[in-house]
């Protein structure tokens, strides 16, 4: 990992840590509507490294972590790193959208409908 991910993960994991975090109103609802525990986000958080980072997301520079609660349960927790760390959304993770390492996302093939018109 670069050492920029490195201090983000660093800032985020030391945040959570001492209680410097917040969850955006969106963070807050995603958290109750799938039942995931405060507890379980940190110790989530505390486990976890960068997947993707995204240094111009409209919350500010972001990062998309993959940690693991205490009972060994997946979750992508996304955060956004300014004076304090957000939660901006969290969930637990799927083999439908991810491949089985959980960091890598499943390319999406669209069915496009096609028309071909034969020219005289």
């Amino acid at each position: 990992m670069a050492k920029k991910l490195q201090d983000k993960l660093k800032f985020v994991k030391k945040a959570v840590k001492n209680g410097k975090y917040r969850y955006t109103v969106h963070g807050a609802k995603q958290r109750i509507a799938r039942r995931i525990k405060r507890k379980e986000i940190e110790e989530a958080i505390e486990s976890s490294k960068i997947i993707e980072d995204y240094p111009n997301n409209h919350y500010g520079s972001a990062c998309l972590l993959l940690g693991k609660t205490a009972k060994d349960k997946a979750l992508h927790i996304l955060c956004s790193l300014q004076e304090i760390v957000y939660v901006v959304t969290v969930y637990d993770t799927d083999l439908v959208d991810w491949e089985d390492d959980l960091e890598t996302r499943r390319i999406k093939w669209k069915k496009i409908n096609v028309l071909f018109v034969k020219r005289n």
